[in-house]
């Protein structure tokens, strides 16, 4: 058993030591810019993205998760933040073309740099695990199915609160102000 959490924790570090560091920076650029954020993704990629939203929303972004019946339209100024490993989820590309239409910023989290919504976003950041659709990624993983990719996003976007919270002089303790406590 221990053997296996090792080599999970390894597949992890070699997929995300390959995430560029000018993209991440990008990536923040947009957030903190944004007037409204929007983030979405499909299956164990959109649980890691509902994550991250809070996240954003603790920090006092203006962030939604796509799904909750509280988010609002998306226009010029916003951003739509996606996460699809393979890049070619059809509702999802769907998705960003009507945010692209209504003259939203998009930014991806992928493993593929020529995959259709990557092709939509300004802003791309590239996770290279496998994927469905192909397997350009940095390690061949022993996980089932998409399972790295999955987990690389959720600290992905652990790492950018992280950097975040510089930027935007948060601490814990100020985030802790905006956290539900209707818990």
């Amino acid at each position: 058993m221990y053997d296996r959490h090792h080599r999970i924790l390894r597949e992890i570090g070699i997929v995300l030591d390959g995430v560029d560091s000018s993209e991440v920076d990008a990536l923040c650029d947009e957030i903190v810019g944004a007037r409204r954020i929007v983030v979405l993704g499909a299956g164990r990629m959109g649980m890691a993205c509902r994550g991250f939203a809070m996240r954003l929303a603790h920090l006092g972004c203006d962030a939604h998760a796509l799904g909750d019946a509280t988010v609002p339209s998306i226009a010029v100024g916003d951003l739509l933040l996606i996460a699809s490993g393979s890049g070619e989820t059809a509702s999802i590309k769907l998705l960003a073309e009507t945010a692209v239409r209504n003259g939203s910023n998009v930014a991806v989290v992928t493993a593929r740099r020529e995959s259709s919504i990557a092709k939509l976003a300004k802003t791309v950041v590239i996770i290279p695990a496998p994927t469905k659709a192909a397997n350009e990624a940095l390690v061949v993983s022993t996980q089932p199915l998409t399972t790295l990719n999955e987990q690389c996003a959720q600290i992905f976007f652990d790492s950018v609160v992280l950097q975040l919270m510089v930027r935007l002089g948060e601490t814990s303790d100020s985030m802790w102000a905006r956290h539900s406590n209707l818990e």
